[in-house]
């Protein structure tokens, strides 16, 4: 039998399926159409959401600064730091992405999520659904204890789905964005709170791969 991506690499195994999205590891086939959205905009003009500002330059800088970066955050994986990016599909089109960073993770049980939509889907609920799916992974798939969050304080989307889901203030910094300084929010999620969270906020969520992740990430030793 010819070995597949995922008997070698176990994250391209991951799935998740919540309402109608369907979140799955970004293989090259979807990378090409993650690009492309993101040259056509991820948020408007006169606002930066991001710490690096990877959405500036033309649309092709921004294609290959997605595809760079996606290609890098495989080459540096390892089970002391790892970053897992899933792409968002709905209808079989892609979204935008929705990930999961962790550093130590199997000692501390923590990790931060982040996420991007490509500007024409978002304020359609999609970004509540996606992080509940992930937290689901999170929680319930990997065992985790703690899920951190953070956005620029003038980031109303953002923060409101962080507050929407149950999270609690964790602090706050201040750090350069493009040159001038921003407050950015921090935000924590315990495990006591994912457990008690309110119907509305348990929608069906079905997680395929996740045994062969937690081998791989030496959870189960």
């Amino acid at each position: 039998m010819t070995p597949q991506l995922v008997d070698q690499w176990p994250p391209a195994g991951v799935r998740i399926l919540c309402g109608d999205l369907k979140l799955r590891f970004l293989t090259d086939d979807l990378l090409v159409p993650l690009a492309a959205l993101a040259s056509e905009g991820v948020h408007a003009p006169d606002f930066m959401p991001f710490t690096q500002p990877w959405t500036r330059g033309t649309p092709d800088e921004v294609r290959r600064s997605v595809l760079q970066y996606q290609w890098g955050l495989r080459g540096s994986w390892s089970r002391e730091k790892w970053s897992l990016e899933l792409g968002v599909l709905r209808d079989g089109e892609v979204l935008g992405i929705q990930g999961v960073y962790a550093k130590d993770f199997a000692v501390t049980r923590e990790a931060e999520t982040g996420s991007w939509l490509g500007l024409r889907h978002q304020g359609q609920g999609v970004g509540t659904l996606m992080r509940l799916a992930v937290l689901h992974l999170f929680f319930d798939g990997l065992g985790g204890e703690h899920a951190t969050t953070s956005a620029f304080e003038d980031n109303g989307p953002s923060n409101g789905v962080t507050r929407r889901l149950g999270y609690r203030t964790n602090g706050e910094t201040t750090v350069a964005r493009e040159g001038t300084a921003a407050r950015s929010l921090r935000y924590v999620l315990h495990r006591a709170d994912w457990d008690t969270r309110p119907a509305e906020l348990r929608p069906g969520v079905t997680l395929e791969g996740v045994p062969a992740l937690r081998a791989f990430l030496g959870l189960d030793e």
